[in-house]
């Protein structure tokens, strides 16, 4: 076990699923949110380690539910994946300000996601 727990934010049921299974299997505690507001209550709960959050989300996006956590002392320093659609991206001012550290384009690979993943919590943990 890694001990790390990630929170993961999606709407869509069967990336939630997969993404939660992968993380699950390589040994992270995984929390789950269906919406941005589901999901930035249970960042301020939980505070997990990382989030993994995608764009276009109910109540708040993935943006705004990220901009919120840094706005948070306790929730502040948390570093977050962004999903997004197969050939949409951020403007680094949409992403100022926000904890987001890399994007990954649906769909995805979980071995990559799985990759990505490992990378970010190095790299906060340095």
């Amino acid at each position: 076990m890694t001990g790390k727990t990630i929170l993961v934010a999606d709407d869509e049921s069967h990336i939630l699923s997969v993404v939660s299974l992968k993380l699950r299997n390589a040994g992270f505690r995984v929390v789950t949110a269906r919406n941005g507001r589901e999901a930035l209550e249970a960042a301020q709960h939980e505070h997990p380690d990382l989030i993994i959050t995608d764009y276009h989300m109910p109540e708040l996006s993935g943006i705004e539910l990220c901009r919120a956590l840094k706005q948070e002392p306790a929730t502040a320093n948390i570093p977050a994946i962004m999903l997004t659609a197969c050939g949409y991206s951020l403007e680094p001012h949409d992403t100022e300000n926000s904890g987001i550290l890399c994007m990954l384009s649906k769909p995805f690979s979980p071995r990559q996601l799985l990759a990505m993943v490992n990378e970010v919590l190095h790299v906060a943990a340095a």
